[in-house]
């Protein structure tokens, strides 16, 4: 059989799926909001998992040129959680990932200390840093945390 020029083939496996397609894997998504002391955690057992991007966020010792010892972060939990939620999850569909694991404190933090923890993982590099770089610029644009008081010197 010859194909001409303006006939069209396309082959499909067995599966049903085009021969590069591979369905989008669902990314397992955990938020934590409280005044607990952020611990990373250990990353989950995956065989999938080719890459791991952290992103630890910390309490700088001056705010606007100004010393201080500690900010105050409050948030409008609830909706936090909805929030970040539906921007990690939007955020998969364009950079596919395994997990993600977003831990933010509230209350008051001392300097040196983490204020957020992002922890994600990917099947590659590429995925996991365009994701992390992603939600942190939509997270503060978004989400209702406030840096609500500085505590001086």
């Amino acid at each position: 059989m010859r194909i001409h020029f303006r006939h069209e083939c396309s082959l499909v496996p067995i599966s049903g799926y085009p021969l590069r397609f591979q369905p989008p894997l669902p990314v397992h998504i955990e938020i934590v909001i409280n005044d607990s002391v952020i611990a990373p955690p250990s990353p989950r057992a995956d065989s999938r998992i080719g890459a791991l991007a952290e992103f630890t966020g910390t309490v700088r010792g001056e705010e606007n040129g100004i010393p201080i010892a500690a900010l105050v972060y409050e948030a409008y939990q609830p909706m936090a959680e909805m929030v970040m939620r539906r921007q990690l999850t939007e955020l998969a569909d364009a950079h596919p990932c395994l997990a993600v694991r977003v831990q933010h404190r509230i209350g008051v933090i001392r300097v040196g200390e983490a204020a957020i923890h992002i922890s994600v993982q990917a099947r590659h590099r590429a995925e996991a840093f365009a994701l992390l770089a992603a939600f942190m610029d939509r997270l503060k644009q978004d989400v209702p945390i406030w840096k609500t008081d500085t505590i001086s010197i």
